[in-house]
This record gives structure tokens, sequence and C-alpha cells, in this order.
């Protein structure tokens, strides 16, 4: 029996806050849009910002890693960075941030590498030097010290290249934190007190880089 799951506005963007304000385009982890994310998105909400949150499965989630891989597997990843280009050419005139948690991550370090944003943010999130180019934005990289990762992402051959590269890069790693310590329906992972603590870095680096 399958452990994925329909969410609610299936496909659609979820948005919050008011229109105007600085944007955060936020992706989900491997386990779809879940609902922790719209109290992320609204803790957002409270520091100032905009925030919008697409859907990358098409109406699908899970807590099952099994069905996870599956679902990851099947991402048509160019879809998916079309879908990031839209939502952040819809942001201008304001100043916008990505914000992309492990799969998210890397979706969010490929688009950056497009053009379009204004700062990155990543939770546990890498990619390959294949996958992205030149990132011209300030990046921020919320790394858990419990973590695997796939030949060629090792986020600190990442921070080499985005360094070579001339891209400002602050990094954290969390010690103690495992893949996926924000994600409060990942129970294995999740720790609310390195959650908080990134939380608050990442809304000090919104408000560095997005100001007007």
């Amino acid at each position: 029996m399958s452990a994925r799951f329909r969410i609610d506005a299936p496909g659609e963007t979820l948005e919050f806050g008011e229109a105007g304000r600085p944007t955060v385009i936020v992706s989900h982890d491997w386990l779809g849009r879940l609902p922790w994310l719209t109290a992320f998105a609204d803790g957002l909400v409270m520091e100032g910002f905009r925030v919008l949150v697409p859907d990358h499965y098409d109406g699908w989630a899970t807590t099952d890693s099994g069905e996870a891989a599956a679902m990851m597997a099947a991402l048509d990843t160019d879809v998916a960075l079309d879908r990031l280009d839209a939502l952040l050419a819809s942001a201008a005139p304001a100043r916008v941030a990505l914000i992309g948690f492990s799969l998210g991550g890397r979706l969010s370090i490929m688009s950056a590498s497009r053009g379009g944003a204004d700062a990155l943010v990543t939770y546990y999130g890498s990619a390959s030097a294949s996958e992205h180019g030149v990132i011209p934005c300030p990046v921020l990289l919320q790394l858990a010290e419990i973590d695997d990762w796939a030949p060629g992402r090792d986020p600190l051959d990442l921070m080499t290249r985005l360094r070579d590269h001339g891209t400002s890069v602050t990094e954290f790693t969390y010690a103690g934190g495992q893949h996926g310590f924000a994600n409060e329906q990942n129970t294995a992972a999740f720790d609310r007190n390195i959650a908080a603590l990134a939380f608050a870095r990442t809304v000090a680096f919104l408000n560095l880089h997005l100001a007007e």
C-alpha cells in the first residue's frame, strides 16, 4: 500500500504575506510539501517577508523514505527549475531569495546559478559541479553534522567552487544535527533547538541581503 498522500492545493504555489514585500521562495525536501512548511512560512511573514511555497511533486507528499526516493527519482528537474524561474520573475520588482531544503536546496542552487535571486539559503542541500554555474548572489549553507552525500555533491566541494567563483558564502554546521533537522514531520531527524537557531540565522541573512 502506498504511503504517499495528497496535499492541500495540489500543484499550486502557496502564498503568504503581503505583495510588495521582499519575497522568499521556499522549496520542500524529498518528502514533499508537508504541513510544517506552513509554520515555517508564517514565521518568515512575521519577520516582514512575503513567502511563496511551490509544490514540485504535483500534489503528493509522504513521510516514508522509500516513497520519497521514488518521487524524487521521478521529478522532472527542468519543470521544477522553470517553475522557480517563473516565481522569481513574478516577484519583481521586490528583492527575492531562494530557500531550499535537501532536494529543494539542490533545486535552489541550480536556479540561483541561472540568475534572478538576490540571496540563497540551503538547508542540508548541495549540488554537483555539473548541476550549477556561477551563483552571483550571497549564499548561506545550513548543514547537518550527520549526513551522507551522493558522489560529487559534498558541500565542502560546493563551498570551494562557489568561493573560487567569487560568491560570498556563509556556512554553519550544527553539531549533532541530522539531515532533515528542520522538518517537524521527519521525526527521526527533527531537532527543535537546531531548527530554531537555523531559522534565526536565516532571518538575519535575509534581512542583510534583501534590504532595499
